[in-house]
């Protein structure tokens, strides 16, 4: 049995965060050490952009977490804390996270794959910066291996933040290239 069936016979053919039937894909709840339904969940796409940080996160859509963060499988367990956590300036995402218990294992689980003490990334004016953000080079800068200069004032839409906080990607005459955020400002 594949691993997307073995999921969609465990959800009943829905996404098990939020019970949409709609684009389902199995995605793996990290830090994951075999691959398997133990360590996977059925998302729908909207779930899972938002999950994995493509989108912008709507709270709204994510109330559906009252319901399945008493889940049985811990995989969705983990999934449901990681939302709360990161929706936690919401009144009612903060009473959830408060409400909900889960056993040691899952939480050091739920834990390993918190990143809200990640130190932000922050642009040359010390805003903090998000996935999706526009900003604009403040210097020329020399694109090693593409051959042009990134001029100043260069509008970049919709950066992606990466692992190091110093660090954001975005789209430059058509080529994606890794940024210094101390070269940004914020649009």
């Amino acid at each position: 049995m594949s691993l997307q069936q073995a999921l969609s016979e465990r959800a009943g053919d829905s996404c098990e965060l939020c019970n949409s039937p709609d684009g389902l894909v199995p995605v793996a709840v990290p830090p994951a050490e075999q691959p398997g339904p133990d360590n996977h969940v059925l998302l729908c796409s909207s779930c899972r952009e938002q999950f994995e940080g493509e989108t912008e996160v709507e709270p709204n859509h994510w109330r559906c977490l009252n319901d399945s963060m008493w889940s049985q499988v811990p995989a969705v367990q983990v999934v449901a804390w990681r939302m709360l956590k990161r929706l936690s300036a919401e009144i009612w995402a903060q009473d959830l996270l408060d409400m909900l218990y889960l056993e040691p294992d899952t939480l050091a689980w739920a834990q390993a794959g918190d990143d809200s003490d990640r130190q932000p990334t922050m642009d040359s004016n010390g805003t903090v910066l998000s996935t999706g953000d526009n900003v604009t080079l403040i210097k020329d800068l020399d694109v090693k291996g593409a051959g042009f200069t990134a001029k100043r004032g260069t509008a970049v839409r919709g950066i992606s933040l990466t692992d190091n906080p110093r660090h954001v990607e975005g789209k430059v005459n058509g080529v994606r290239i890794v940024l210094i955020a101390d070269y940004l400002k914020k649009s």
